[in-house]
């Protein structure tokens, strides 16, 4: 059950958008514990095991990537999502995991869920196009993407170095949309809309 107390850390769940072994993503969701300062917990997730979207493997009897999936959201009090852009937009693996997760519909794992939304890219843009794709695919869940300036980071491949944030700019800019995200959850455990 996600935390309630304010002397309790919040726990945050990190998804990886990307399968990559060395994905610049799942580098930047590792590398974020480092800028929480033990205000919160973050584990991270990446969807290897989530099978495409099927309405007829709904039921008591999900498949077991999904079933863990749902489990980590429930679990959590707090998202942040790091993708990266195909085409100028969101990766169909992380389309097909918020379809998943956004079962059943109004009343899912996401639904009132702080989400802080992330995009790395080694191009020059840092995938900034899929902002706002993942934002209203959010919405749709009726979780609650936090409303800030884009994290979009450029050149990730050389801002994450050896596990850890080596580029200041980008620890503030990560830094502060952390805060905003901790911002947000107060705000749902405040019971406040």
């Amino acid at each position: 059950m996600p935390a309630s107390s304010t002397d309790t850390p919040a726990r945050l769940l990190g998804i990886s958008g990307s399968l990559r072994r060395a994905s610049n993503c799942t580098a930047v969701l590792r590398a974020l514990p480092a800028l929480l300062d033990g205000r919160a917990s973050l584990d991270v997730m990446t969807l290897h095991d989530v099978p495409p979207y099927n309405a007829d493997l709904e039921g008591e009897a999900l498949p077991e990537g999904v079933r863990r999936l749902r489990q980590a959201i429930t679990e959590a009090d707090a998202l942040v999502i790091c993708s990266p852009e195909y085409n100028y937009s969101i990766p169909g693996v992380l389309k097909n995991a918020i379809d998943w997760a956004s079962r059943p519909s109004f009343a899912s794992p996401l639904k009132g869920k702080p989400a802080l939304i992330v995009t790395a890219s080694p191009g020059l843009f840092g995938g900034v196009r899929a902002q706002a794709q993942i934002r209203d695919l959010l919405a749709a869940t009726l979780a609650r993407p936090v409303a800030r300036q884009h994290v979009a980071i450029p050149a990730v491949d050389k801002k994450i170095v050896d596990g850890r944030i080596a580029d200041e700019p980008t620890a503030l800019l990560l830094g502060a949309a952390l805060d905003d995200l901790l911002a947000e959850l107060a705000l749902v455990n405040a019971g406040r809309p």
